[in-house]
C-alpha cells in the first residue's frame, strides 16, 4: 500500500522581512496611488510657483552679474563705451525679472487653477462632513 501523505508548512515573515517587503512594494507601485489629497493639493501649488520662482530669480542674477561687469569696466579699466553698453544690457533682465515672474505665474494658475480649485473643495467638504 502507497501511503500517500500531505504535508505543508507556512512560515509568516517576521516584522523585519514585512517591513522590507512593503519598502520594496512601494518602490513599485504608482506614485499616485500612495499620494493623499492633500499632497497632490501642495504639489499642484508648488508646480505654479516654483518656476516662474525660478525664472525670476535666473533673470535677476543674471543682469545683476551683467550689469556689475560693465560697472566694473567702467570704474576700473576705462572702457566707458563698452561698459557702460553692458551695464544697460544688465538692466534690461534686472526690469524683466518681476513681469516675467507675474506673467508666468498667471499663466500657470490659469493652467492648473481648476484642478487646485476642484481639490481643495474636495479637501474642505471632507473637513465639514467629519
Amino acid at each position: 500500500m502507497d501511503n500517500k501523505q500531505f504535508n505543508y508548512t507556512y512560515t509568516a515573515p517576521t516584522e523585519k522581512e514585512r517591513r522590507e517587503i512593503e519598502r520594496i512594494r512601494e518602490a513599485y507601485a504608482p506614485k499616485e496611488q500612495n499620494k493623499s489629497d492633500m499632497e497632490k493639493l501642495k504639489k499642484l501649488d508648488a508646480k505654479v510657483h516654483r518656476f516662474p520662482m525660478i525664472l525670476a530669480l535666473t533673470l535677476g542674477v543674471a543682469g545683476t552679474l551683467i550689469f556689475g561687469l560693465g560697472l566694473s569696466m567702467i570704474l576700473e579699466m576705462d572702457m566707458l563705451i563698452v561698459g557702460s553698453c553692458l551695464a544697460v544690457g544688465g538692466l534690461i533682465p534686472l526690469a524683466l525679472a518681476y513681469p516675467a515672474y507675474r506673467a508666468t505665474t498667471e499663466n500657470r494658475k490659469k493652467k492648473y487653477g481648476a484642478e487646485i480649485l476642484a481639490l481643495s473643495e474636495k479637501l474642505l467638504n471632507e473637513t465639514e462632513n467629519a
